[in-house]
């Protein structure tokens, strides 16, 4: 929902929000045609945390990725000035680690782990 509202693409985001109310009636995950054309769907982090802990990992952290680029136009280049890039990069992972931005992320990294015995005595 998102994505075509911040790109102003309101026919799309209201497809969304239709799509993610249906989602939720029907207790499933939304489902989507990605930029490429490609069916996908959109994961909840608390659904990821339960399925990854059914296999034993904890969710140790996540970071929102794409949470200040890549709003209105697919793939933005990078900038070329390295100061630039350099800003650019730390707005993004300040904006990737901190409530409420990264949940406006287009993309997220999960760190999961499994658990290890306790310290030794």
């Amino acid at each position: 929902m998102w994505r075509p509202a911040a790109r102003q693409d309101w026919p799309a985001a209201l497809e969304a929000i239709d799509e993610s109310a249906s989602a939720e009636t029907q207790g499933r995950d939304m489902r989507y045609l990605n930029e490429i054309g490609a069916p996908a769907r959109t994961d909840d982090i608390d659904t990821i945390a339960e399925a990854a802990a059914s296999s034993g990992l904890e969710l140790a952290r996540w970071y929102g990725v794409r949470v200040a680029v890549d709003l209105a136009e697919l793939d933005p280049p990078a900038p070329d000035d390295p100061i630039q890039l350099a800003a650019l990069l730390d707005v993004e992972e300040y904006l990737g680690a901190t409530n409420p931005y990264r949940q406006l992320a287009q993309l997220a990294h999960l760190i999961l782990r499994r658990p290890g015995p306790g310290p030794r005595a």
